[in-house]
């Protein structure tokens, strides 16, 4: 008989707990999660199925962070870079800690923060009961990164992180990411997640929590590079209190097996959000994007745009998902999702799923997988392009709907230099 997990990885909780100096309510939930993932069941999303990846069979948790090559950083005074779980590069402009804010990692959050963290983590939109991905995410954390921004603050610049998954080494990567923006606040968070290397097999079990208090703003803007050996949970949620708004900006260019479970809670009257995603796979890569958002508060408004390129026999699904729950009189819930096929081996889905329990609401969605369209190849190729190369002007047309409704430029341009690169490597295998 195979030995638990709780067997297997308790005795290394424990002592990775201690090294960091976690606080004991800390290291009691780890170990409850420990425990209780045993028992919990895998998430569950329509027509994606990814239980051969064995993301709930983790391997080496809590080996040793080796050291990486050089990675082109951002020109930032806010820049939090981590190796796996050791934080290589730590920076927050004097003006803004002086105002409170607090961007960190989790280590160092834990240990000068408690009350603040302990207020927030896991403790709005999932919990360690939700399932057994995000129980072990917390049961065997390696990695992690926190972000408070104080009441009405409006931070201006952009605050970035670069979280680095080393795939020359065998090392589960356990991430976790909570960024709260208290009553008021204003901030514009960037998050690149990349590998370096890829000689071995890894997992990456990833949760980043939002929490956008009332009347507050945050722009979240996420850009996924993981290598074509990560086979990858990544779980995006969050929380949205009175007349706030959460905007997200996801970018999907992996090159490896991912499930993408994006959710947003609108729980106040008046909240709003804005979740835009663009994904491309290549080769024989999976991914399965489920984007969520559930209207709680009245008058809450929750819109979904995702747009998507399928290339060689890969696989694209994109679930949609609006929730009106009874009492959220006067909200709106829209969604459009699109899937452009470049391949006859490729597949893709674009599933639209509408829930509304209210009746004076407004509610719609729009879906579509289809090829290239010829007329436009055809033009293109008619004025001396390539075929490559009009193909790939083409799938920018596609993508751009959604790449221009994101607000910060820098990430419209790094999200279509990542789409270049997708797209050239794509063509070339």
């Amino acid at each position: 008989m195979r030995p638990s997990l709780k067997e297997n990885y308790l005795d290394q909780v424990v002592d990775f707990a201690n090294k960091n100096e976690e606080p004991n309510w800390f290291s009691e939930l780890r170990q409850d999660a420990l425990n209780k993932s045993a028992d919990l069941a895998l998430p569950q999303y329509e027509k994606i199925n990814y239980r051969s990846w064995r993301l709930d069979r983790p391997k080496a948790p809590f080996a040793e962070d080796k050291n990486i090559s050089d990675v082109t950083l951002p020109e930032t005074d806010n820049l939090l870079v981590q190796n796996g779980g050791t934080t290589v590069v730590s920076k927050l402009s004097d003006k803004l800690a002086d105002k409170g804010v607090i961007f960190t990692d989790i280590w160092t959050a834990l240990k000068e923060y408690p009350d603040l963290v302990q207020k927030y983590f896991l403790n709005t939109t999932i919990n360690v009961d939700s399932n057994k991905l995000i129980a072990l995410n917390l049961a065997l954390m390696n990695g992690g990164s926190f972000l408070y921004i104080p009441k009405n603050l409006k931070v201006e610049e952009a605050i970035q992180a670069i979280y680095i998954q080393n795939g020359d080494e065998k090392k589960d990567y356990n991430h976790h990411v909570l960024v709260v923006a208290d009553e008021g606040s204003e901030v514009t968070y960037l998050e690149n997640y990349l590998s370096n290397g890829n000689k071995e097999t890894n997992i990456a079990n990833i949760v980043v929590e939002v929490v956008a208090l009332d009347n507050s703003n945050v722009h979240f803007s996420a850009l996924d590079q993981f290598g074509s050996n990560v086979s990858t949970y990544l779980n995006r949620h969050g929380y949205v209190g009175n007349d706030a708004r959460l905007d997200w900006a996801i970018g999907s260019m992996n090159d490896g097996h991912v499930v993408g479970d994006f959710g947003t809670e609108l729980r106040g009257e008046g909240s709003h959000t804005e979740a835009k995603v663009v994904a491309i796979t290549t080769s024989d890569q999976v991914q399965g994007i489920d984007t969520k958002v559930t209207n709680y508060g009245k008058h809450s408004i929750g819109h979904i745009l995702q747009h998507g390129v399928i290339l060689q026999s890969s696989t694209l699904t994109f679930n949609g998902v609006g929730h009106i729950v009874k009492g959220a009189r006067g909200s709106d819930s829209q969604q459009e999702s699109r899937v452009l096929m470049l391949s006859r081996k490729a597949r893709g889905d674009a599933d639209p799923i509408l829930l509304i329990d209210e009746n004076d609401v407004t509610a719609g969605h729009a879906a579509s997988v289809g090829r290239v369209n010829e007329d436009q190849m055809y033009y293109l190729m008619s004025r001396g392009i390539d075929e490559k190369t009009a193909q790939r002007l083409v799938i920018r047309g596609f993508l751009s709907s959604v790449i221009t409704e994101i607000p910060e430029k820098e990430v419209r341009d790094r999200m279509t230099a990542m789409i270049e690169r997708k797209l050239v490597n794509g063509q070339q295998k």
